[in-house]
């Protein structure tokens, strides 16, 4: 088969720059960028002669179900990754990565498939839903805290028609790769007389990428909450931060048996998270 392709274009410009490969270490230069012929065997020429060719149309792209990687300072976790593709002549196949870096000259980090092709199931003649994985090593891939925000996503088809159509796009769109956190609570003493002070205290850590451990968010606000004993709803009793080692500790009277917990919305590097709530027995 003859094969030759055409190229989405991307802020003015063909997109001629290769899709991504698993990440490389911390220690040396780029990250390689296959071309369009290590991927889908399509010739650099061929996309040069075939810019007015119908492209395959890209859409409902899809990482980890639309939630945040989130990466403690060790493990492996696999995601999945989808998108729905068209063409007259039907889709043989997809691709889809994630990848860091301020442009294309200045990648430090990508997240490539595991599959050298990706499950496409035709709803169609024309149209298929294609799904890959992506299997993140949080002590590799993660190999310093800047790369916790917003990473882009790559995304490309393959056409099933003569000419082999191609259509890709290494900014199709964006994803949140966040530090795992962690938050804890203490209320005491425990039991307390109706009216006498509890003091409740806490702790809020996220995964550092490059000491490997866990360590406190300072000056971070969050939410102390309370809900009664017989009910299921939180409600928030007050706002502190966290200090320079991410410590909280805040005062209250007390006043009705219940359990008290800290509630920390997250920012775009850092997940939400609830600690667990810590009875108070009040008499």
């Amino acid at each position: 088969m003859r094969i030759r392709t055409a190229v989405a274009a991307v802020s003015g410009g063909l997109v001629l720059s290769a899709l991504a490969v698993p990440a490389a270490q911390a220690d040396g230069g780029g990250i390689h960028q296959p071309s369009a012929a290590e991927r889908f065997g399509v010739s650099r020429a061929a996309v040069r002669a075939a810019a007015d060719e119908e492209l395959p149309v890209v859409s409902n792209v899809k990482v980890n179900g639309g939630k945040s990687i989130v990466a403690g300072t060790t493990g492996i976790k696999t995601y999945t990754v989808s998108l729905t593709a068209s063409h007259s002549g039907g889709i043989q196949d997809a691709y889809i990565d994630l990848w860091h870096g301020k442009d294309r000259s200045h990648i430090d980090g990508v997240l490539a498939p595991n599959e050298q092709t990706a499950t496409c199931t035709a709803v169609s003649a024309t149209t298929s839903n294609c799904k890959l994985t992506i299997t993140v090593d949080a002590g590799r891939e993660f190999y310093m805290n800047t790369l916790a925000g917003t990473w882009h996503v790559a995304a490309a088809a393959l056409a099933a028609d003569e000419a082999g159509s191609v259509y890709w796009n290494n900014f199709y769109g964006t994803h949140r790769v966040q530090r795992l956190s962690k938050l804890t609570a203490n209320a005491a003493p425990e039991p307390v007389k109706k009216g006498k002070t509890i003091t409740v205290t806490g702790k809020l850590t996220r995964a550092n990428w490059e000491s490997r451990t866990y360590a406190g968010y300072s000056t971070q606000p969050v939410k102390l909450q309370f809900r009664k004993k017989d009910s299921s709803t939180y409600t928030t009793v007050k706002t502190v931060k966290t200090n320079t080692k991410g410590d909280l500790k805040t005062t209250l009277k007390a006043t009705v048996d219940g359990y008290f917990r800290w509630s920390y919305a997250g920012t775009s590097t850092t997940p939400a998270v609830n600690a667990a709530g810590d009875f108070v027995d009040v008499k």
